[in-house]
């Protein structure tokens, strides 16, 4: 749903958005009253894949996971999203089609930016070309490391990283709990795995003493000994 009233760049309080760190410019205050704010409720797909490029997609306040149909089918989430992260920029300026899905997890408010409007501010403001780069860079290293991380984990250690990810990306409340809420199906598609060997590998770090959970809520009791059960792995690279 497209909403009337634009959220103001100005006074959003999401500092980590390039947008919003590119404002002094006075072609970015022109710019940014071009875009349109877009407001999803839980669950619901704003991106399909095989769809055509509609620019890019800021999360303005919100949640959402990132997908790519893989074999046979199946749904595969490449990552996780909130506040002021971007979505859709596989598919910017290579393809006319979006190659990923994007759903949101929570109502979600989003900022989206045309292709023509993204690529006069690109051509325009180089500080946001250059902050864009570094963005691509970051992504392209991320990737890479949960490919090899894929390739050399055990089931167990997957898990344990994918919790360990979501903690250090959004952090917890004051109960102790993740402070986002997902199935046993939704980690195992990140982690590469089936939702019974989740199951069952939470219900082993339960049992030692390393985790809590109270229905879809997933705790960490100790976060260094978790992160010692994947230090060989170097826990830092994949953040």
């Amino acid at each position: 749903m497209v909403l009337k009233s634009k959220i103001d760049c100005n006074a959003c309080t999401n500092t980590d958005c390039l947008i919003k760190r590119n404002l002094s410019s006075a072609i970015m205050q022109k710019m940014i009253q071009l875009k349109n704010t877009v407001k999803c409720k839980k669950n619901q797909q704003f991106i399909l894949e095989g769809a055509p490029v509609n620019g890019l997609y800021f999360i303005q306040q919100g949640k959402a996971k990132v997908l790519k149909t893989g074999i046979y089918g199946k749904e595969q989430i490449l990552r996780f999203v909130k506040d002021g992260e971007i979505i859709g920029h596989r598919g910017f300026g290579i393809g006319k089609n979006y190659t990923i899905s994007a759903t949101s997890i929570e109502d979600t408010i989003l900022c989206n930016f045309t292709n023509e409007v993204l690529n006069e501010m690109l051509q325009k403001i180089p500080s946001l070309t250059y902050e864009f780069m570094l963005f691509y860079a970051e992504e392209l290293n991320r990737s890479e490391n949960k490919v090899k991380s894929i390739a050399q984990m055990t089931v167990r250690e997957k898990v344990i990283d994918t919790i360990l990810y979501l903690y250090r990306k959004f952090g917890e409340n004051q109960k102790g709990f993740l402070n986002i809420n997902l199935s046993r199906q939704e980690i195992a598609d990140f982690a590469g795995t089936t939702d019974e060997q989740v199951i069952r590998t939470i219900s082993s770090l339960k049992k030692e003493n390393l985790l809590i959970s109270q229905g879809k809520k997933i705790g960490i009791k100790n976060v260094s000994d978790l992160k010692k059960e994947i230090s060989e792995h170097n826990y830092f690279l994949n953040s």
